[in-house]
């Protein structure tokens, strides 16, 4: 069943209130014309509504015990509205009272339980807006409404409780709109609005009777409120919740609530010293003070928790738990301020082989390493000290130490910053000062860490380029045309990798790969390298190897470790041809993608004993036919794109 439209449904229900109204002001009350409009049209609406309600539930599933609810509620007003028609009894109250009466706690539980489905994450404070609200407008009603109804209703006990209980079903509804109001931010959805509306025109309509009771005629205005409030309420169910304000409201609520409520409390409390206030009114009115204190408490604490955590979440590295560089400074000064400063060791480290196990596994498992390493770092310094991360792959200790413990702290700490697998090797380099010893002021003392720090750092990039120079040496003694191609393949690869925005680091560790890339060729023998013609199954089998072999070669060296990866993929192809694995895309590190593009081009340039060189131009075209099957289409890119700029120059400066 499709639903209608608010604005149609809206428009039929004013409409048709609109005719009825129409018909009382032209009709006389009684005789057969005021009886078809006064009697028959008037339940004729009333009727129409509750079965429009119904419907609703019959027909869509959710939230369909609250508008059975509803719908009950409606048809308790249909049936105390004929039982009057049909019986018209005499005494008072009647059971159409007690059918009028049931229509108040049905609407009340009916409008609870579609809030309960919508704010299942309402937060504690916002329910006590609610209930204060609620408490404030019940309240205020009790003031107004039930004192009216005391001071004007005369008549039996039961006679004035059942008036007394119209006024209080409606302080009900009312209540539940404030509420639900306050619970929504004061911005509700359509649904809502035409809820409380009807409640709304339910309460007036109330009111005005208990006030006229004895002057009260049939057929007069006031008549049209009850079944515009039926229509309303018949209406908000067929709307849609699909746009209506969510109830769990995910910012803090301000203290407007709270406010108003207080000032509406006290203003009935303070109205009583000088015109008495029913008991019910000021209880209410009490209840509602009380819970805007309780809201105030609960505030400042919450306000207070959220500064605990704020100032936590400033001073602590999200990834790893540890100390941040603002923590670090804080205890820093901390320890140096202290007279006299005790003997305090700090450290920090920069991680080695960090960046390759970054590319190589991926920025998710580079975060869980990073935790990993930082969650053994914290438990080296024990109760001595603290552990924290500055940033990146850098980390810091800082540790009172006592005679001979400086030495073997920085061992432990050095290897809690360890990882090492079959395809991985992560250490690290560290700069450590001793307190106060060494320097007496924060700065100098981070300052000289980080020059001892890179100062170790820079004897291990000796040690590197030491190797790497014995092993290029082995092999341009077994090839001495490959130094000439080597280099001109490393350099190339530099120029591409700052075109695509690679660090110094990054661009660093391209250069070593590309000097070393065909590293595992010491293991293939000089007839399948010098072979003219094609070659067998069995030599394309020596020749997939040599990226692996070249690989084993370098992770016997802690100082070429971090490229070994590089190394074994440079031979991959971008559609998952390559070899030795087969990776494809972005499976392969860009530094391999990068060599791949330029020893190709470097080759195809290159004469050899079994083909003549290429021209430039030709490789080029070559190399832009195999993107996006050989190679990386945006490295291949930016590949043509930059030799053909050097080809260029080449020929104006000719």
């Amino acid at each position: 069943m499709r639903r209608p439209s608010v604005a149609v449904a809206l428009t039929t229900a004013f409409a048709t209130c609109a005719v009825y109204l129409a018909a009382l002001l032209v009709t006389e009350t009684g005789g057969p014309a005021g009886s078809l409009v006064d009697v028959w049209l008037y339940n004729a609406l009333i009727v129409a509504a509750a079965v429009i309600a119904t419907a609703r539930p019959l027909v869509i599933a959710a939230d369909r015990l609250a508008w059975s609810l509803i719908a009950l509620a409606l048809w308790c007003t249909v049936f105390g509205e004929l039982y009057t028609a049909v019986l018209e009894p005499a005494g008072y109250p009647s059971l159409a009272d007690a059918a009028w009466l049931s229509f108040y706690p049905l609407l009340y539980v009916g409008i609870v339980l579609l809030v309960r489905r919508r704010a299942r994450f309402v937060a504690g404070t916002l329910w006590l807006d609610g209930l204060m609200a609620s408490v404030t407008a019940a309240a205020l009603g009790s003031a107004l409404l039930v004192e009216a109804v005391v001071r004007t209703n005369e008549g039996s006990r039961t006679a004035i409780a059942t008036n007394l209980a119209y006024p209080l079903g409606d302080v009900l509804l009312l209540s539940a709109v404030f509420g639900v109001l306050s619970l929504g931010g004061w911005m509700l959805g359509r649904r809502w609005l035409l809820l409380a509306s009807g409640f709304l025109a339910t309460a007036v309509a109330d009111a005005v009777y208990l006030f006229q009771v004895d002057t009260y005629q049939e057929g007069g205005a006031l008549d049209v409120l009850w079944p515009l409030s039926s229509l309303l309420i018949a209406t908000a169910a067929w709307v849609s919740a699909r746009h209506e304000r969510a109830l769990d409201v995910d910012g803090r609520p301000l203290l407007a609530v709270p406010i108003a409520c207080a000032l509406g409390a006290t203003g009935i409390l303070f109205f009583d010293h000088f015109t008495r206030v029913n008991i019910l009114a000021l209880t209410l009115a009490t209840a509602g003070l009380v819970l805007v204190v309780v809201r105030l408490v609960l505030t400042f604490r919450e306000n207070a928790r959220l500064y605990a955590l704020t100032h936590h979440e400033s001073i602590t590295d999200s990834l790893t738990g540890l100390g941040n560089r603002r923590k670090l400074l804080t205890d820093l000064q901390a320890v140096l301020a202290l007279d006299p400063t005790p003997p305090t060791l700090l450290m920090i480290f920069d991680l080695d082989g960090f960046k390759a196990y970054n590319d190589g596994f991926g920025h998710p498992a580079g975060d869980a390493l990073l935790a990993r390493l930082g969650a053994k770092l914290a438990v080296v310094p024990r109760d001595r000290g603290a552990a924290y991360r500055l940033g990146g792959d850098e980390f810091c200790v800082i540790a009172r130490v006592g005679p001979g413990e400086a030495e073997p702290l920085v061992d432990r700490a050095v290897k809690a910053l360890s990882e090492h697998g079959e395809a991985f090797d992560v250490t690290s380099s560290f700069g450590a000062v001793m307190l106060p010893d060494e320097a007496t002021d924060a700065s100098q003392a981070l300052n000289l860490a980080d020059e001892r720090l890179y100062a170790q750092k820079h004897s291990r990039r000796d040690e590197t380029d030491h190797t790497m120079q014995v092993l290029i040496e082995a092999l341009t003694t077994r090839e001495p045309e490959f130094q000439a191609h080597v280099e001109g393949v490393a350099a190339l690869t530099v120029d591409i990798g700052s075109r695509l925005g690679l660090a110094s680091a990054e661009l660093d560790e391209l250069f070593r790969a590309a000097q070393l890339y065909d590293l595992g060729k010491l293991a293939v023998p000089d007839e399948i390298l010098r072979k003219r013609g094609p070659l067998d199954e069995r030599e394309w089998e020596f020749i997939r190897q040599h990226t692996v072999v070249g690989e084993r070669i370098l992770r016997a060296s802690l100082a070429l470790r971090g490229i070994a990866p590089l190394v074994r993929s440079s031979h991959e192809n971008w559609d998952g041809s390559g070899y030795p694995d087969g990776l494809a895309g972005e499976e392969i590190p860009l530094a391999s993608r990068i060599i791949r593009v330029c020893d190709a081009f470097t080759a195809m340039t290159a004469r050899r004993p079994y083909r003549e060189a290429l021209t430039p131009e030709a490789a080029l075209e070559q190399l832009e036919q195999g993107s996006g099957t050989h190679y990386d289409p945006t490295v291949a890119r930016v590949v043509v794109a930059h030799l053909r700029e050097r080809l260029l120059q080449e020929q104006v400066s000719d």
